[in-house]
């Protein structure tokens, strides 16, 4: 029995190598945050942060989308997400970074409340513990292109015990 190779075989033939390739041959290791962070080598302009619970058995988590549009005035957006923590309670979300060229990563405990830019503004959750806050900051400050380890933690407003807390990222100011 003999095969006829028409087009439309070629074309259902390709089609499949297409897709078998595709499925395939993508990348599936890539860590939580994206794109090589965190602890990549390469500076991200833009971050997807996972917040966890640093205590074993917490159900607590959160999400901040860290977001620096390309315009002159080099604000970073935080649109920050948490759930699961206390009901009608007010948390502060915090940073801490190092400078890139530090060996040590995200080693720095000074941490900054953030807000909205220079006022620290709580993240209120609701009945079930959830709650979001869009938040921002100015970095006209820093140099463009100027890189750093940064990691985040969101505190308890009344006892500033920490109680969701992110991996290392790397970032540089666009």
């Amino acid at each position: 029995m003999k095969t006829k190779f028409t087009s439309a075989n070629v074309v259902k033939f390709v089609l499949i190598m297409g897709l078998f390739s595709t499925i395939f041959s993508c990348i599936k290791d890539l860590p939580i945050g994206g794109g090589g962070n965190p602890g990549g080598s390469k500076p991200a302009f833009n971050l997807n942060v996972i917040l966890t619970s640093p205590t074993k058995g917490s159900r607590g988590s959160g999400f901040l989308e860290f977001r620096q549009d390309p315009d002159t005035n080099r604000i970073i957006d935080l649109d920050t997400r948490v759930s699961h923590l206390e009901p009608n309670h007010a948390y502060i979300l915090e940073r801490a970074v190092n400078p890139i060229a530090d060996s040590t990563g995200c080693s720095s405990t000074t941490w900054l409340k953030l807000g909205l830019g220079l006022v620290p503004q709580s993240i209120h959750t609701d009945a079930f513990g959830n709650g979001e806050a869009d938040l921002w900051r100015n970095v006209t400050s820093a140099a463009r292109g100027a890189a750093f380890h940064i990691h985040f933690q969101v505190i308890d407003s009344a006892s500033s015990t920490p109680v969701l807390i992110s991996d290392c990222y790397n970032y540089a100011i666009r």
